[in-house]
């Protein structure tokens, strides 16, 4: 795989504001180098604040406490390195699938709610698959809004790709079939389907998610190969609700966390991981068609305590 999307300064970029406010409460804990009631206290306060969540906050104390009571460790700094090594495990869940299994042609279903940056995510995704000199079309099965369609054509002509769309209010899985024949008959070798993500109408748009699924399985049964659920890192512990949805209507095989340049509680990552058990495959770092990365554990949690 190409590493032009995997620069490890892009994502330690993204990572400014939340290292800002997480190091400078870290340091000051570890600057007294005790391991004590205080201690425990001030680092459940910083994971809290970088927005890992209670309950995966609780859990990681609760475990660093118990080790560091059986290892006897006295010294903070020692705690520090502890927990990295407990966020690092955190963030590295098994891929539930192989990318492109026995098919010629990768389906890719990307599903979130609107605001979320999906469709800029889309875009991102081609650019990332054209850098490996793969062949992309991709569809506009988000019919609800007409918006939706035009914006991606509009990407469509901006990264040089196909877009098969129909008018407002087509059947979004009529389209997804005909996308699915139109990048066969032209031997492409990654069909991204873009969805809609209103969430006045959940449970309407859950079916519609599963609907679009059977109707590429009539195609090829193995469809889709990889459906990524795009989250906005900005809305927190909110966008968790969001996700345990999404899960619910169709198998996720990866996540896209949007805008974690935005704030300062890139913690939600760890909380993510460990509530979805669905592993983060790319991370949106700024606005640009090229602002978008490979999502590395350890590069992620090294970014956050250099």
């Amino acid at each position: 795989m190409v590493s032009f999307f995997r620069r490890p300064q892009q994502l330690k970029a993204s990572l400014t504001k939340t290292r800002a406010s997480f190091l400078t409460r870290m340091t000051a804990l570890i600057a007294k180098n005790e391991v004590n009631e205080e201690f425990w206290s001030g680092l459940e306060e910083t994971l809290i604040a970088a927005d890992v969540g209670v309950e995966t906050t609780v859990e990681l104390v609760d475990k660093l406490r118990a080790r560091a009571e059986k290892e006897r460790v006295r010294e903070a700094t020692r705690v520090q390195e502890m927990l990295k090594g407990e966020l690092l495990t955190l963030l590295e869940i098994p891929n539930p699938q192989s990318p492109i299994p026995n098919a010629s042609l990768c389906v890719v279903l990307v599903v979130g709610v609107n605001g979320s940056g999906k469709t800029t995510s889309v875009a991102k995704l081609t650019q990332y698959y054209k850098a490996q000199d793969k062949k992309v079309m991709l569809a506009a099965a988000d019919t609800f809004r007409a918006a939706a369609i035009d914006q991606l054509k509009i990407w469509g002509q901006r990264v040089g790709v196909d877009v098969v769309a129909h008018q407002r209010g087509a059947d979004p899985g009529a389209v997804a079939f005909d996308a699915w024949q139109a990048a066969h008959a032209r031997r492409a070798d990654y069909l991204i389907v873009d969805t809609a993500g209103r969430l006045q109408t959940k449970f309407n748009l859950m079916k519609e998610l599963e609907k679009i699924a059977r109707v590429l399985q009539k195609n090829d049964p193995t469809a889709p190969h990889e459906t990524f659920l795009v989250l906005d890192a900005v809305t927190g512990q909110n966008g968790l609700q969001q996700a345990r949805e999404f899960k619910k209507a169709t198998p996720l095989t990866g996540l896209i966390l949007t805008k974690l340049d935005g704030t300062a509680k890139g913690g939600i990552v760890f909380a993510i991981a460990k509530e979805l058990q669905v592993p983060i495959k790319f991370i949106g770092t700024g606005e640009a068609i090229d602002d978008f990365a490979e999502f590395d554990a350890r590069e992620f949690v090294d970014g956050l305590f250099e």
